[in-house]
């Protein structure tokens, strides 16, 4: 029994050697130069299971040059913003010209008091009785111009503070950086143990273009802040006005060109538009005001439920009460164009985006720019294409709400799980079926959230697009904004805002 014991025992304990011999190994590949030092580093930060009080002296003596040749990036730039802020407070206090402001102030202050003094004594000379006075303006000036004079005594009497503060950050960073150094460099190393393609090691390359940068950044920053006379160049960019109006005149001719060789194809999309929309208002602001609003909350008890039917009851007496329906289904018209003309455009391309990567990759700038372009300036080229009036001003919501449905149709049908997909290929489904009967209604929750999203993002554009004359309660506060009619905005917002949540509480439906 003895002998089997110990049998069992050996190689447990060649394991435990190999492991350690594997960990120094590990260390010594991640960490490069100095392994010794970080093994036993690594074992203390291990032990503590968390920080351990250690000073890193190569960390403390270079600072964030450490933190870069050690691929720290994100404590890096950290550690860089700080010391440049310290060098330029530092080198304000020992190249900076303090009190320059107010002894430039206070030469011009003496001129001025010298040569008024000369013309009072000049006036006093010819008997002019306005002699005195030219005397007590001279003084006046002249203690004005000490009074700067001993300000800016006190302005440079701050250069020793000014010092002070620059090194004491300086010295507390690198303070800072070293006391951190360890376990920042021990979660790296856990995480390059996950991932063996992560940057490690004392790289020289890293090394010289850190050391390269804060060499180029330091003096110009200081020469910036801390000198009065500074180079146009460094304070502006060398714009060329040249280039932006050649650039300015290209891009005008351009949407010139079009707008006259395209013109039957936009009043093609125009008329298609006005058509969808005449339809729209002729259901919602021709139609009896009592059937639409029966329709309206029969449709919120059988899709939502009644709590919202009751609060859409109360937001269309809001509406109507004030006077607000008209105005409110010429709005809920324009929006209900916009966001359907969105819907059937968006849904499709969210598919394409979502079964082929391609062309998500190809779509995905458009999107971008459709939503972070200000509405403004979209608006422009939508002018000069469709002219002014509810067309156009469908058009510039369509392009803001858009993007929402495409990238949530894509992300739903992205994140339909695969064993699913593969699952109903093997019993046989044609793509069709795929599509119809497995990944949309997977994907619905996601194509749902983007339609709702596409909606309340049209409702936003209404203020925007009744600049372009697109009527409606936008109408209404953009009128309040041009006569400052704070009440008259505040009541057509909120029946905006009424709008917008009996919209989007019919379309969440039931949770």
């Amino acid at each position: 029994m003895a002998q089997k014991s110990n049998s069992t025992n050996e190689p447990t304990a060649g394991t435990s050697a190999e492991q350690s011999e594997d960990y120094t190994v590990l260390v010594t590949q991640f960490a490069g130069s100095n392994s010794d030092y970080y093994e036993s580093a690594f074992d203390k930060i291990g032990n503590t299971g968390g920080f351990s009080l250690m000073m890193n002296k190569a960390a403390l003596l270079l600072g964030p040059v450490w933190l870069g040749a050690r691929s720290l990036w994100a404590a890096f730039w950290i550690a860089f913003i700080i010391e440049i802020s310290a060098v330029v407070i530092l080198g304000i206090g020992v190249f900076g010209d303090l009190g320059g402001d107010a002894i430039a102030r206070a030469d011009r202050l003496t001129a001025q008091s010298a040569e008024r003094l000369i013309a009072a004594e000049a006036a006093e000379a010819a008997g002019d009785p306005l002699s005195e006075s030219m005397k007590n303006s001279a003084h006046a000036i002249k203690r004005a111009a000490d009074k700067a004079r001993k300000k800016a005594d006190q302005e440079r009497a701050k250069a020793p503070m000014f010092i002070a503060i620059g090194i004491g950050f300086i010295t507390l960073l690198h303070i800072s950086i070293g006391v951190l150094a360890n376990s920042l460099l021990a979660r790296r190393f856990r995480y390059w143990r996950a991932d063996r393609s992560l940057a490690h090691g004392l790289n020289w390359q890293r090394l010289l273009v850190t050391l390269a940068l804060i060499a180029f950044s330091y003096p110009i920053a200081i020469y910036r802040f801390a000198f009065t006379e500074v180079p146009l160049w460094l304070t502006r960019f060398p714009a060329s006005n040249s280039l932006k109006n050649w650039l300015s005149t290209f891009i005008d001719t351009a949407v010139r060109w079009i707008a006259d060789s395209c013109g039957l194809f936009f009043d093609f999309i125009t008329h298609t538009i006005n058509a969808v929309l005449n339809l729209m208002e002729m259901a919602l602001v021709g139609t009896p005001w009592p059937i639409v609003m029966i329709v309206i909350l029969a449709l919120a008890w059988q899709i939502s439920g009644p709590r919202v039917a009751i609060f859409s009851a109360g937001a269309l007496a809001y509406l109507a009460f004030l006077g607000f329906w008209e105005m409110s289904m010429s709005t809920i018209a324009l929006l209900g164009t916009a966001s359907f003309l969105a819907i059937v455009l968006g849904i499709p391309l969210g598919i394409c985006c979502g079964r082929n990567p391609r062309v998500y990759m190809i779509i995905q700038p458009i999107l971008d720019f459709m939503q972070t372009m200000p509405a403004f300036v979209y608006l422009i080229p939508v002018i000069a294409f469709f002219g002014i009036g509810k067309p156009p001003g469908i058009i510039a919501t369509l392009i803001f709400g858009m993007p929402p449905v495409v990238r949530l149709t894509a992300l739903g049908l992205s994140g339909v799980p695969e064993h699913i997909r593969e699952a109903a290929t093997a019993y046989g489904a044609s793509k069709r079926f795929l599509l119809f009967k497995v990944d949309l209604p997977l994907a619905m929750p996601s194509i749902m959230t983007g339609v709702n999203q596409t909606l309340l993002m049209c409702l936003s554009m209404v203020v925007i697009a009744s600049l372009i004359g697109s009527k409606g309660l936008g109408e209404d506060v953009l009128s309040a904004l041009q006569y400052a009619a704070v009440g008259q905005g505040v009541l057509a917002g909120l029946a905006i805002l009424m709008c917008a949540m009996v919209l989007d509480r019919i379309v969440q439906g039931k949770r």
